[in-house]
């Protein structure tokens, strides 16, 4: 069985003509000489490079929809019908005091300098792609509501048009960074954080010296990877001139827009776009040793670090120096994660998907553990978007994983929210809106929640992609509780593997979680037995 089909996705705008493919390459059965398209292939012929990337840059996020043997769908979650894990203590569980809206869902990360969430969900890395720039209100402002943390992503500083920088190439004004952090911050009530992630360009411009020395910021993140690609990230310009001046700022820019040759296709029309490039990191433990001790030395309260779905040894590097370095949130991202711009093929065919990546995270974990070497709060990413998905991660990872890092899922919200505003403001709500009201009190079911938390002097403010951000996180808080009671876990901390189990032997096999045939099976003998 064929787990993906190349060459026709609307990711990269294309498409079969046949509905006879072969399965390996994705070509048509019957390829035919004078076809009008649209297969992959067939654009690249006269589109070339531009068809490695989803499009239209700027205004889609992509994922990667290649099926693979094992997912989170696995797994099921248990239910019991006795038992109240995780209630306040000296409170008896009970009918009257077990209830699902008693469920605790706030969380917290950190070495020792804890972070609390009201819901186990903070956001991927929003950085330089286009559709995180222009969203950002609405991204920082919901997440600030919701009570959870938002990651500014790398190369922020490096891109922003205003950027101004000192004899010796080192950050003085980045008012796209300022506005970032202000955005947060405004409407920031005590739960959750902004944390400014850095790559290598990153550390060369200073980002970090700028963003304490200017900001105070408390958290900053070291970016090893992603879900969505191995190599780093990347965005479009439209300009030469633009192109030129990231390359000046040492980024690497392709098609060279110093060649005259690219110059010369740019000016024709043919080359409409160039790619903005961060470079590769190389990573040792000596180096990163000192890079963290460098970071607190600034005075950043906590250091956390981001990796991909590199392999076994990655991993391991990760997790052991991370408790080595006393990391404050490992955050380790699957395959196929959600993105703004990564190469199509490589987020469907590079690195570990998330259950292998996990349950490899949460074996390693554990065997420090049982060496008494400390674990670092994790995290996991890698394609969530609901609430069963947060407790099967919460759980699998447990006693370790403090929280899931969502990608495209927080930002959807947000742009929903967006749109909705604007065909407010056209008189054009489509009907899956208009079918729930025409103001944005009729529409939004949270509206009176968040007028209530920010107040009725400033809900005009508040942008409506952030009320679509808050009312997202309240479902997910909602159906949390309820898998979680159903669970008889009263807090997430009270969360444990024995609350999963396996759908098929190759699952338990890869998880270490039992089929369900076995699970709980020597608890069911001792009763038939007694």
């Amino acid at each position: 069985m064929n787990l993906q089909q190349p060459n026709g996705n609307d990711a990269t705008r294309t498409a079969n003509r046949s509905r006879s493919i072969v399965p390996s390459s994705g070509l048509c059965s019957r390829c035919l000489d004078g076809c009008k398209g649209n297969c992959e292939v067939f654009k690249s012929a006269f589109r070339g490079r531009e068809l490695i990337y989803p499009g239209p840059f700027g205004d889609i996020t992509a994922g990667g929809d290649k099926n693979y043997p094992v997912d989170y769908s696995h797994l099921n979650i248990h239910g019991y019908a006795l038992g109240a894990k995780g209630l306040p203590e000296g409170v008896r569980g009970d009918s009257d005091t077990a209830l699902f809206p008693n469920v605790s869902t706030e969380c917290e990360y950190g070495w020792d300098k804890k972070v609390k969430m009201s819901v186990p969900i903070f956001t991927g890395a929003l950085g330089s792609t286009e559709i995180a720039r222009k969203n950002w209100e609405h991204f920082a402002v919901g997440a600030a509501i919701s009570g959870v943390t938002i990651v500014c992503g790398e190369n922020v500083c490096g891109i922003d048009p205003e950027l101004v920088l000192s004899k010796d190439g080192k950050v003085m004004q980045a008012p796209d960074m300022d506005r970032r952090i202000a955005a947060y911050r405004k409407y920031h009530r005590g739960l959750g954080e902004i944390l400014i992630q850095m790559n290598v360009e990153d550390t060369r411009l200073g980002v970090a010296e700028y963003i304490i020395d200017k900001h105070g910021i408390e958290t900053i993140e070291l970016k090893w990877g992603q879900g969505a690609k191995c190599i780093g990230g990347e965005i479009k310009v439209s300009s030469l001139e633009r192109a030129l001046e990231l390359q000046k700022r040492g980024y690497i820019i392709t098609p060279d827009p110093s060649d005259p040759i690219n110059q010369a296709a740019f000016k024709d029309g043919a080359i409409k776009e160039f790619e903005r490039h961060s470079r590769l990191g190389f990573v040792d433990e000596e180096g990163f040793m000192k890079e963290v001790a460098r970071l607190r030395a600034l005075g950043f309260k906590r250091v956390t670090l981001k990796t991909g779905a590199y392999g076994l040894r990655e991993l391991a590097m990760a997790i052991k120096w991370s408790s080595k370095a006393k990391i404050d949130l490992l955050t380790i991202d699957g395959a196929s994660g959600g993105t703004g711009m990564s190469p199509w093929r490589m987020m469907e065919e590079w690195g570990m998907p998330p259950i292998y990546l996990h349950s490899a995270a949460y074996e390693f974990a554990d065997i420090l553990n049982n060496s008494g070497e400390r674990v670092p709060d994790m995290a996991f990413a890698g394609g969530f978007s609901s609430e069963d998905g947060v407790f099967k991660a919460l759980a699998l990872g447990a006693p370790y994983t403090k929280a899931v890092c969502m990608g495209r899922a927080l930002m959807i919200p947000g742009m929903v929210g967006k749109n909705i505003e604007q065909w407010m403001k056209d008189g054009e709500l489509p009907k899956t809106v208009s079918d729930f009201g025409s103001t944005k009190e009729e529409i939004f079911v949270c509206y009176e929640k968040v007028k209530d938390l920010v107040g009725a002097s400033e809900i005009d403010k508040i942008p409506l992609g952030a009320i679509g951000i808050y009312s997202y996180s309240d479902k997910i808080k909602v159906g949390l509780q309820q898998f979680m009671a159903g669970a008889r876990c009263f807090s997430t901390a009270a969360v444990s593997r024995n609350e999963l189990m396996s759908l098929t032997e190759e699952c338990a096999k890869v998880t270490k979680i039992p089929y369900l045939m076995e699970s709980y099976r020597a608890a069911a003998m001792d009763i038939l037995k007694g």
